[in-house]
């Protein structure tokens, strides 16, 4: 589901018009936005839950949405295992109430958040931070941890998986 999801956004980016359309709303352009090429674009948006509008039915654009599904691919399944357990005590929502202070606990987290890193993939320091920043309001906290316990490495402000386990 989290997947489809993703698919649908990243496929309404990929186009020209929808991606003009939401970024003039973003960058509060949208004056410009009249005709039925922005209007049909817009109706995609808010299929998508880019846009919604508000009581005056003025459009509005909901980056928010990033992180919704940000969050659903975080979501553990449901606990069978002791680790999955775990994780369901410390994410609400896709979102950390606390870093774990025992070791054994932190280190089933931080491979858990770890999975969202592509093996093979490097990383500017601000997207990493934006990443961790959608589990714990510390996520410098987290991307310490991250790099101590060997699931993430850098060089000159660039990171990359380094270890966890990888889904197949």
């Amino acid at each position: 589901m989290a997947d489809e999801e993703i698919r649908r956004v990243l496929g309404l980016l990929y186009q020209d018009d929808t991606l003009r359309t939401f970024a003039a709303l973003i960058l509060g352009t949208e004056s410009g936005l009249t005709g039925d090429g922005p209007r049909l674009a817009l109706d995609r948006l808010e299929r998508g839950g880019l846009v919604t509008r508000d009581e005056e039915g003025a459009w509005k654009a909901r980056p928010e949405r990033f992180r919704e599904l940000l969050h659903l691919t975080a979501q553990p399944a449901p606990a069978a295992t002791p680790e999955e357990r775990l994780l369901q005590s410390f994410l609400v929502e896709g979102r950390l109430r606390a870093i774990p202070t025992k070791r054994d606990k932190r280190l089933v987290v931080l491979h858990h958040i770890a999975g969202i890193f592509e093996p093979g993939t490097r990383y500017p320091e601000k997207d990493v931070d934006v990443a961790l920043r959608a589990f714990h309001d510390d996520y410098v906290a987290l991307r310490r941890h991250l790099i101590e316990e060997e699931l993430l490495s850098r060089r000159d402000n660039v990171y990359w998986r380094s270890g966890g386990h990888v889904e197949v």
